[in-house]
This record gives structure tokens, C-alpha cells and sequence, in this order.
């Protein structure tokens, strides 16, 4: 595997160049097409990383397991119970001490303060699993995805529908660098954070791209070549349900906001999805959908990321 990013932390796409973000696209493919063949690719031999689980998951730990494991190393679960991070022992303690006896750590958890701090004090790669501002292996493999079924990514308008949280800033990071034109429709309230909505702008201005904040979801949507959602209550967010829920109301992704996209526009969903609420079931199931060979391409992407910063 090349050597170029070994040692880097994976925290944001903001953080990579656009040839960086290439080189990890590139070997996912690469690395998908060797498991796909039956090929044992183990460049991760010996190597340890620690998961360390504040946040609930289920397509993270899973595809990071696999992924570990498929490399030839050893993934280990930790649990944010075992370590009771910012409860008990601080995070610099930790950072160093695992440090010591692992090769990278992948992290999932609610605050990124948390991965900013672990990160400051390990020596060791930190890999951002998702947080509630950022979620950047999600949004590799949306690329990784948009860039199969597309064959390109310059140049395509990516609309994203919903609420200005942790995948519409990644969306806008990733978009951003990858020369596409980003639309983000979320309603008053609820819209992504400014800061990270100025920094995806200069991103898109030095890559050829674009990222537009819109209250309209049919504007977003309006000639879209990649329509894509999320729930509108992420998790820890379960109190606000019946709040969001009317905030929301005609940002749904049915069948009639999806015809004002591109006839052979696709349609993505970081999953779990709420069908009914922000996506119907008809889409989700549908022909457009490529959700379910996203979720695959966590794996993939996930395993570029170890492959290159390990």
C-alpha cells in the first residue's frame, strides 16, 4: 500500500487534499475488486485497532471488524463503559496509554472534542467513526458509490435533503473537494453549521465546485444527479422527535419531489432509515436506490482508510 498517508489521522475530508481523497477512492476500489476475486490482501499483518464505542452502531462496527480482519489484523471492541472516557481516566491519559499497545484507534462517539483530544495526545492514527459534527467514513463511501454508478464525480449536482447535521457537513466537505455542486435544503432552524458551510465553500472554490444552502427541498432537488437523505432525529436526538417531525414536514424524498431530479439520478441514505418519514418505502425500494450497495461500500472505503493510515 502506498506510504504517502501513513501516520495521518482520519478525522475530515476538510483535513485531505483532492488527490488524497482520490488515492483512498482508488484503493478501495482496488481492494474491492481483489475481495470480489477472491484475492487475500493483508497489508495489516500483526496490526491492532482499537473501536472504541461511546455511540450505539451497527454498520460501523461490523464493517470495521470485517474490514480489519480481511487486512490480515486484529480488531479490538472497546466500549465507552470500559473506558469511561471524560468520566474517569482523561482522554490524553488514554490517548497515550493506547498509544502503547495498538497500531490506530477508530473512533465513534457523540462529542468530536472527544476525537479532536484523542488525536492531540496518540501516536498512533485516530480515525473518526462519526461524531455529531462530522461523519467522513459515511461520505467516502458515498463517493466511492456516487463514482461507480456515475463514473465520474467533477461537475455532478449532489442534493441532500434534510437536517443540517453531522452528513450534511461531511456531504459539503467531500462534495466540495471532489468538484461537485453541493445543495443543502434544510428547513430554518436546523440548517448546517456556518463555519462549516464557509469552510466547504472555499473547499468547492478551489476545486471547482459549489455548496448551496437552500430552505427548498424541490430547489435542491430541481435537475439533482444524487438525491440523498437522513433521519431527522439522529441518535440522542429522540426527545425532538415530534418537534423535528413537523420542521420537516415536505422534506420527504417520495416519489414526486424525486421526479424534479435527473431521470437517472440515484438516491443514498447513511441508513438506518425512518421509511415513511424522511424517505418512503417505494423510494428505498426502488429502482433509483442505491442504498444498499452504499452500506457495502462502507466496508470497502473503511478498509482504504486502514490499508493507507496504518
Amino acid at each position: 500500500m502506498e506510504k504517502s498517508l501513513k501516520g495521518r489521522d482520519f478525522i475530515s475530508l476538510h483535513d485531505f487534499t483532492a488527490d488524497e481523497i482520490r488515492l483512498f477512492l482508488e484503493t478501495a476500489q482496488r481492494l474491492k475488486h481483489g475481495q470480489k476475486l477472491g484475492e487475500t490482501i493483508q497489508p495489516l499483518k500483526g496490526k491492532t485497532l482499537g473501536m472504541i464505542f461511546t455511540k450505539a452502531s451497527t454498520r460501523t462496527r461490523v464493517s470495521f471488524e470485517v474490514g480489519m480482519i480481511q487486512l490480515g489484523g486484529h480488531p479490538l471492541f472497546l466500549s465507552g463503559n470500559d473506558l469511561q472516557l471524560r468520566r474517569g481516566e482523561p482522554i490524553a491519559d488514554t490517548a497515550r496509554v493506547l498509544s502503547r499497545y495498538l497500531d490506530g484507534i477508530m473512533i465513534r462517539t457523540y462529542d468530536h472534542q472527544d476525537v479532536l483530544d484523542l488525536a492531540k495526545y496518540a501516536t498512533i492514527p485516530v480515525i473518526n467513526g462519526l461524531t455529531d459534527l462530522l461523519h467522513p467514513c459515511q461520505v467516502l463511501a458515498d463517493l466511492l458509490t456516487i463514482q461507480e454508478k456515475k463514473n465520474r464525480l467533477a461537475g455532478l449536482r449532489w442534493a441532500y435533503i434534510g437536517d443540517g447535521n453531522n452528513m450534511a457537513h461531511s456531504i459539503m466537505f467531500g462534495g466540495a473537494k471532489m468538484g461537485m455542486d453541493v445543495v443543502i435544503a434544510s428547513p430554518d432552524g436546523y440548517k448546517p453549521n456556518p463555519v462549516i458551510v464557509a469552510q466547504a465553500q472555499a473547499d468547492a472554490n478551489a476545486n471547482g465546485g459549489r455548496v448551496t444552502v437552500v430552505t427548498s427541498p424541490q430547489e435542491a432537488i430541481k435537475d439533482a444527479d444524487v438525491v440523498y437523505t437522513d433521519v431527522w432525529a439522529s441518535m440522542g436526538q429522540e426527545e425532538e422527535q415530534e418537534v423535528r417531525a413537523k420542521a420537516f414536514q415536505g422534506y420527504q424524498v417520495n416519489k414526486e419531489n424525486l421526479a424534479l431530479a435527473k431521470p437517472d439520478a440515484i438516491v443514498l441514505h447513511c441508513l438506518p432509515a425512518h421509511r415513511g418519514e424522511e424517505i418512503t418505502d417505494e423510494v428505498i425500494e426502488g429502482p433509483q436506490s442505491m442504498v444498499f450497495d452504499e452500506a457495502e461500500n462502507r466496508l470497502h472505503a473503511q478498509k482504504a482508510i486502514l490499508a493507507l493510515v496504518m
